[in-house]
């Protein structure tokens, strides 16, 4: 791992000098867990967009970033953060459309659908338990757990404490656990 992450520093680097092959090396790394956390935060349905405004605000800033693979982690995952609880407020103030769904234009997409699919079945199912627990513990599991953050990183994330993070994560993962054991 230790290889990887000396990759995405230099990958990092040359983002910053504007070589465009290397922001799609730290795209590819950065986006899934990014979408992942998000879809916990706006739900699936919105994720995506807003994942997309948090990397228009990270690329216009990129001149202000300073630091290594984990650190650019940290800063894209806080913008995404800002960005998402931006469209929850939102959200709240702007009416929801009525339509029914058959009513929308079903548009072809080139993805391999069944291959993705089968791939996202676990995740997707553990991403609907973690929406279901109280929301400060849901992102400090995101944050540390699935993101892999360290205690302090998620805290400057969250703008809490380490300790505040760590207990929020430990209660989080024993409701987890519990919900697990219970299902049939």
């Amino acid at each position: 791992m230790a290889a990887e992450e000396e990759g995405l520093d230099h990958a990092i680097e040359a983002m910053r000098a504007g070589d465009e092959a290397a922001f799609r090396v730290v795209y590819r790394h950065v986006q899934p867990p990014l979408l992942r956390y998000l879809t916990v935060l706006v739900g699936a349905a919105d994720a995506e967009d807003v994942a997309s405004e948090a990397w228009a605000q990270a690329f216009r800033d990129l001149d202000r970033f300073s630091g290594d693979a984990d650190g650019f982690r940290g800063w894209v995952t806080t913008i995404g953060r800002n960005r998402a609880l931006d469209h929850l407020r939102h959200q709240r103030r702007r009416p929801v459309a009525d339509d029914p769904v058959d009513e929308l234009v079903d548009l072809p997409d080139s993805a391999d659908v069944e291959t993705d699919t089968l791939g996202r079945v676990n995740s997707e199912a553990v991403i609907r338990l973690i929406c279901a627990l109280p929301r400060d513990q849901a992102e400090a599991i995101m944050l540390r757990t699935v993101l892999g953050f360290d205690a302090p990183t998620a805290g400057r994330i969250l703008g809490k404490r380490p300790g505040a993070v760590r207990a929020a994560a430990h209660r989080g993962l024993k409701q987890l656990a519990k919900k697990i054991a219970d299902e049939p």
